[in-house]
């Protein structure tokens, strides 16, 4: 097939007119339609991806071209997420697997990973064991393995695809011995064991917004996503059994994304501490074992 394409700038100019017309939604990684092109085009090529500048007027083989156009119209045409489609995703420098058993790894928990969470956590060194729950594709267990380099992680998801690809990611950093991946409904199938640290970004999407959520986001688990009329369905299960898992000293650290005002109504009593982050002082809140 003849195409009017010859080079990188070609493709990337007609990627990202295709992108704007279909008015694709950008929630993955990418905030505009020139990055993610960019990112697709260079991912696809095989090319390093923040060296986008010197293979511009690159010719491209007819191959090529054909497999670019492909990526393209998937992307534009089905909505399918772009991680999809290259089957990775960053959280700051980290690159993990992933495929449709998993939603997308983004997280502002991520964000306060690296601090340690300064300074509720007084003393990282003596943090020994650290629970993560709804882990999905395992990046923020991993992140935390680095972070806390004493603990052992307990990541856990009641889906049972959702811990194969964990599973990859965890072999990929090679925290087998570090990380144990269990299936469980929440706190159901732990063993009998208290933790000093308890993380979780769980499904927390409210139902109205679940039914306008853009087609990209239909694409992925919904089972991950959906969190109940208020969205806090999970979360008020996770808050309730925190109390018998924590150490004295320790904390819990949950992601409520846009639902803030959902979770102060859900947990006005607890008088919870919400964390700095890129989304603002809404995305993310603490509650210490002593307000358990």
């Amino acid at each position: 097939m003849s195409t009017p394409f010859t080079t990188l700038r070609d493709l990337l100019r007609h990627a990202v007119s295709r992108f704007n017309t279909e008015g694709l939604f950008f929630g993955h990684g990418s905030s505009n339609a020139f990055d993610e092109a960019a990112y697709l085009l260079l991912h696809t090529l095989k090319l390093p991806l923040d060296k986008l500048d010197p293979f511009m007027d690159a010719r491209l083989l007819p191959e090529e071209i054909n497999t670019l156009l492909k990526v393209i119209e998937r992307r534009a045409v089905e909505r399918v997420p772009a991680a999809y489609l290259t089957q990775e995703a960053w959280l700051g420098a980290y690159r993990f697997y992933v495929d449709e058993r998993v939603i997308v790894p983004r997280s502002f928990i991520a964000e306060l990973i690296p601090d340690q969470f300064s300074p509720w956590v007084q003393d990282p060194d003596a943090v020994l064991n650290i629970l993560e729950l709804c882990t999905g594709s395992g990046c923020l267990a991993i992140m935390l393995a680095d972070a806390f380099p004493n603990a052992q992680i307990d990541a856990i998801d009641i889906s049972a695809d959702a811990l194969a690809v964990a599973r990859r990611n965890v072999a990929d950093y090679a925290l087998q011995d570090r990380i144990t991946l269990i299936e469980s409904d929440l706190y159901t199938q732990l063993p009998p064991k208290k933790y000093d640290l308890i993380i979780t970004n769980p499904p927390y999407v409210n139902s109205a917004t679940m039914g306008k959520l853009p087609m990209e986001y239909q694409r992925e688990p919904q089972l991950a996503l959906a969190g109940g009329t208020d969205g806090m369905d999970l979360v008020r299960k996770i808050v309730a059994g925190a109390k018998q898992r924590l150490n004295p000293q320790a904390v819990l650290v949950v992601e409520i994304g846009n639902e803030y005002e959902y979770a102060e109504a859900a947990f006005a009593a607890h008088e919870v501490t919400w964390l700095s982050t890129s989304a603002g002082d809404e995305a993310v809140f603490l509650l210490t074992a002593e307000q358990l």
